[in-house]
């Protein structure tokens, strides 16, 4: 994979995907996607900046097949209308790729479940997305789940005793604890796609340092982060360079499930799409089963053993869960 880049995007043509979020890597991605000839799907909560974002890759590709659909990764049933929604008006989903982020607000927020907004947003939201959407990524051809984790997993833990930062919430730990997350079920995913043989390829990729608006909009302009985004801008590679490892994850038939791909270069901060070090906790698989199985307590929906079947609602989910 020497250099990789969205020229090698093999023809999507006939393939039907989903990227959650409208700019930065999330808009890199559907703008790849839309020009090898998939018809995607960009699935945010803000109409006007996904419309924008159609707009803007059908001007860059006129023959582009792209909608935005509405979809709160923050709303276990905004996620849950999503579905139903994509299951009326598509047979199958081919690729499914869990982007959207929420990165260190700096006070303590809620999702509309009452889940601490990082741990909300960014993992459990397409933990439930994923859910809802394995009957039809069961019928796709080929399905790939690529899900985005980051280089903040390195430093990252799961705290089981404080999940939600009610006790104690540090920005950067809670980010980079929602973030392993999002690797641990990448692997368990594969793992439970194998045993279950849903014929699904679950990948997890991370874009190393890239100039996108995620540490602006979560810490805020004026906020050390933010400050170093706007002045030390060229420390970060462009939303398209970061975008490649994903894109990798998702098209390139040499891409290989259960794997994680990120940057080649500088610690993986930048470069070119290679295979990226997992973290030793991520590859803890009693920790991963445990994670899996709060998070169907969480989202009160369980993965069915037959992907050709819906997700099991275990039981209602209230709003401010203490857990």
């Amino acid at each position: 994979m020497v250099d990789w880049t969205t020229s090698d995007i093999p023809s999507q043509q006939g393939r039907t995907a989903v990227v959650t979020g409208t700019g930065g890597l999330g808009f890199q991605d559907a703008l790849a996607l839309a020009r090898a000839g998939a018809k995607v799907i960009i699935a945010g909560r803000n109409p006007l900046k996904g419309a924008a974002a159609v707009q803007q890759i059908r001007q860059s590709v006129p023959s582009a097949k792209v909608v935005f659909e509405v979809l709160d990764l923050a709303s276990l049933s905004s996620i849950k209308a999503f579905a139903e929604s994509l299951g009326s008006s598509c047979d199958s989903l081919d690729l499914l790729i869990n982007n959207a982020a929420v990165m260190t607000p700096p006070k303590r927020q809620e999702t509309s479940d009452g889940f601490e907004l990082q741990w909300g947003t960014n993992y459990l939201g397409h933990f439930a997305l994923t859910a809802q959407l394995l009957p039809l990524l069961c019928k796709g051809k080929q399905a790939r789940v690529v899900t985005l984790s980051s280089i903040a997993a390195r430093n990252g833990s799961i705290n089981f005793e404080d999940l939600h930062a009610r006790r104690s919430y540090q920005p950067m730990s809670v980010y980079g604890q929602s973030k392993l997350a999002c690797l641990m079920f990448a692997l368990e995913l594969q793992r439970r796609s194998d045993a279950a043989g849903w014929g699904i390829q679950s990948i997890a990729a991370h874009p190393g340092i890239s100039r996108t608006d995620l540490l602006p909009n979560g810490a805020g302009a004026w906020s050390a982060p933010g400050m170093a985004r706007r002045f030390l801008w060229f420390l970060f590679q462009p939303a398209a360079q970061g975008a490649l490892p994903t894109l990798f994850a998702a098209t390139a038939p040499q891409a290989q499930g259960g794997a994680y791909y990120g940057p080649d270069k500088f610690g993986e901060i930048r470069g070119y799409p290679a295979v990226a070090k997992i973290p030793a906790q991520a590859l803890d698989i009693n920790g991963s089963t445990r994670l899996w199985t709060e998070s169907e307590r969480l989202t009160g929906l369980s993965f069915p053993s037959d992907g050709s079947q819906e997700p099991k609602v275990l039981f209602p989910v209230v709003r401010s869960l203490h857990a």
